[in-house]
C-alpha cells in the first residue's frame, strides 16, 4: 500500500529564508507521528506544503500518492487547525450536515460523528454558546467525514480540558488501529510522548531528529536519574552505601548515571532493598530529548 506521506528532499524558501532545508520523512498506515519544533522551525510551513496551500522549490511530496492538494489528495486527507472557525448560529450538529454534504456523504452521519467526539448533549445547541474546546471538537468531528488516511493535526488539544484530552487521544489511537496515519504538531510535549510511534524533531528548517522515543533517547546518551527513598531510619546508612547520591529532602538520594551504567547501579540499590523505601527509575523525558537536539542546532 502507498504510504500516506512521503517527503524527500524538501525545500521551502520564503524570499532569502530557508523555511525548511532538505527534510525527507515517511508516514506508514497506522503510524502516530509527532512534530516538534519551536515558533519558526518550519511546522506550519511543513503542513501548508502536505495540505497543497503553498507550494514549494525542490524535492518531492506524495501525499496518498498523489501531488498535494490535488483532488485525489484532498479526498483522503484531513486538516484540524489550532482555532476552528464555525458559523455561531448553526447548531453542531448541523454544521456536521453541511459538511457531510459537501463531501457526498449522508447528513444523517452527524449525530454518530458528534457521540464519537463526545459532543452527542450539545448537538442540538448553537455552536456560539459552545466553549472553545467544544468548537474543538466539532472540528474533529469535521476531520473524520470521509475516513481520512492521513489526520494533519495543529495544537489539536487546545482548550481542551484533560479529561477531554484523553478522549481526542483514545480516538486517535482507534484511528490509528484503522490505519489512518496521523501527523500532530504540539508543545504539550507531555500529552504526545505516551501516545506516538515516531518525533519528529524540526529546528532552524531542518529535520534534526527522528524516530521512536527509545530510539531518541539512545541517540542522546543523556542521563538516567535514579531517586532512592530511604526507609525510616537508613538514611545515613544508604548514603554512606552510596556515595555518589545528592541527598536531598527526607534523606532521599539522586544518583544519576548513564544509560550503559543504569543496569550496574540499579543492582547496587537492589542490594541494598532491606534498607529501601522506594526507587524510581526517571528516563530522559520528551522535553529533555527536544531540549538537546533543539540546541545542537544553536537553539
Amino acid at each position: 500500500m502507498t504510504p500516506p506521506l512521503t517527503i524527500s528532499r524538501l525545500t521551502k524558501r520564503f524570499q532569502t529564508v530557508e523555511a525548511l532545508k532538505d527534510v525527507s520523512l515517511s508516514l506508514q498506515p497506522g503510524m502516530r507521528a509527532a512534530l516538534l519544533g519551536h515558533n519558526g522551525a518550519g511546522k506550519s510551513t511543513m503542513m501548508k506544503i502536505i495540505l497543497g496551500l503553498i507550494p514549494h522549490e525542490a524535492g518531492d511530496v506524495s501525499v496518498c500518492g498523489f501531488r498535494p492538494g490535488s483532488a485525489e489528495a484532498r479526498a483522503q486527507v484531513a486538516y484540524l487547525p489550532e482555532n476552528v472557525a464555525f458559523h455561531p448560529s448553526l447548531t453542531g450538529e448541523e454544521q456536521i450536515r453541511h459538511y457531510l454534504a459537501l463531501r457526498g456523504e449522508s447528513p444523517r452521519r452527524a449525530g454518530e460523528l458528534l457521540e464519537r467526539v463526545g459532543l452527542g448533549h450539545a448537538a442540538g445547541r448553537r455552536i456560539g454558546t459552545y466553549s472553545k474546546g467544544m468548537r474543538q471538537r466539532v472540528g474533529l468531528a469535521q476531520t473524520l467525514i470521509g475516513r481520512p488516511r492521513l489526520l494533519v493535526l495543529d495544537e489539536p488539544t487546545s482548550g481542551l480540558d484533560p479529561v477531554s484530552r484523553r478522549d481526542f487521544y483514545d480516538l486517535l489511537d482507534t484511528l490509528a488501529a484503522d490505519g489512518t496515519a496521523i501527523l500532530l504538531s504540539s508543545h504539550v510535549l507531555t500529552e504526545v510522548e505516551a501516545r506516538t510511534d515516531s518525533i519528529l524533531i524540526l529546528s532552524e528548517g531542518r529535520l534534526v531528529a527522528e524516530g521512536t522515543l527509545a530510539t531518541l533517547r539512545a541517540r542522546a546518551a543523556l542521563p538516567v536519574t535514579l531517586v532512592v527513598r530511604p526507609a525510616a531510619g537508613a538514611g545515613t546508612l544508604l548514603s554512606d552505601a552510596l556515595p555518589e547520591g545528592v541527598k536531598g529532602e527526607g534523606g532521599v538520594l539522586r544518583i544519576t548515571c548513564t544509560q550503559e551504567d543504569k543496569l550496574q547501579r540499579i543492582a547496587r540499590v537492589a542490594a541494598l532493598s532491606a534498607h529501601i523505601a522506594d526507587l524510581d527509575v526517571n528516563p530522559p523525558s520528551l522535553e529533555d530529548i527536544y531540549s538537546h537536539f533543539s540546541r545542537r542546532d544553536g537553539q
